[in-house]
C-alpha cells in the first residue's frame, strides 16, 4: 500500500542558511532529530531512518528577507519538547542559538491553563511551539 498521510517534510526558506543552521540546526537536534542531507544552499534535519525531516534552505530564487509570521501563510511549527523538565532546559538554552522567547509575561501557559508550552522566535521571524507532553513526569 502506498504511504499516505503523515508528514513527509518540511521546507524552509531562510535569508541566512549560515545563521538558521545554528538555530535550526540546535533546535532540531535537541528534539532528536539528525543531520540529513547539506548542499550549498540547505541542510536538513530527520528523525529516524525514514522519519519526517525539515529542511532550511538560503534559496537564490526566494523574495524577501524575513519571514512575518502574522501575515499570511505558516504562523508557527509546533513539536513536541518531552516532558515539562526537558521542556524548561529547552528554553533556558535557547537564548544561546538565537531563539527568543514570546508570550514571556504568560509562559509556559500561554497556550492556555492546560498547555504547557513555549512560544520561541529566531532572529528571522520564524516561530516554533515546543509542548511539553502531559504524559510524561515533570522530573
Amino acid at each position: 500500500m502506498a504511504r499516505s498521510g503523515p508528514l513527509h517534510h518540511i521546507e524552509l526558506w531562510v535569508p541566512d542558511l549560515p545563521r538558521a543552521e545554528r538555530s535550526w540546526g540546535w533546535l532540531l537536534h535537541r528534539l532528536g532529530a539528525r543531520p540529513y542531507q547539506s548542499w550549498e544552499h540547505g541542510r536538513s534535519w530527520r528523525w529516524g531512518d525514514d522519519g519526517v525531516y525539515v529542511v532550511v534552505e538560503q534559496s537564490p530564487a526566494q523574495v524577501g528577507d524575513r519571514h512575518e509570521r502574522r501575515a499570511p501563510g505558516l504562523n508557527h511549527l509546533a513539536f513536541w519538547a518531552g516532558s515539562a523538565a526537558e521542556l524548561d532546559g529547552l528554553v533556558a538554552e535557547a537564548p544561546e542559538h538565537g531563539w527568543t522567547l514570546l508570550f514571556a509575561d504568560r509562559h509556559p501557559f500561554a497556550g492556555g491553563p492546560q498547555h504547557r508550552a513555549a512560544y520561541l522566535e529566531d532572529a528571522d521571524g520564524y516561530e516554533v511551539e515546543l509542548v511539553a507532553d502531559p504524559h510524561r513526569p515533570r522530573s
